[in-house]
């Protein structure tokens, strides 16, 4: 029988796999529909930055973005605004420099993630 273990303040709980499934399900709709309504560039900025925070490891500038997608950076100004203003894709630390893109951060959280490539940072 499957289950997967959640993480309860400083316990792990079993939980069986039929409801992880469905708490998938869930919310992979949920940010289906949310991700739906943004624009091809939008997703890019986005898909660059959560993609990019792992690598560089400290906060993306947007001219580091503008590098990375290839846009103008007023358009990517003008993206970044938008997408922290929906508050579920990122975080600008003082409104310039992105800190967190769910569901990384390179900011201080007690959810720290290894990847199988050496990346270190925090999960957001």
């Amino acid at each position: 029988m499957h289950h997967v273990l959640l993480g309860v303040k400083r316990r792990m709980l079993p939980i069986p796999w039929a409801l992880f499934q469905f708490a998938v399900r869930r919310t992979a709709s949920k940010t289906a529909r949310a991700l739906g309504n943004l624009d091809d560039d939008q997703q890019r900025v986005h898909h660059f930055v959560v993609r990019e925070l792992p690598r560089a490891g400290k906060p993306l500038t947007p001219e580091s973005i503008v590098q990375g997608v290839g846009l103008p950076l007023d358009r990517v100004s003008a993206i970044l605004d938008e997408l922290e203003r929906r508050l579920i894709f990122l975080f600008r630390a003082g409104g310039r420099e992105v800190v967190w893109a769910y569901p990384v951060t390179v900011a201080p959280t007690p959810y720290p993630v290894t990847f199988s490539t050496g990346e270190r940072l925090n999960a957001a």
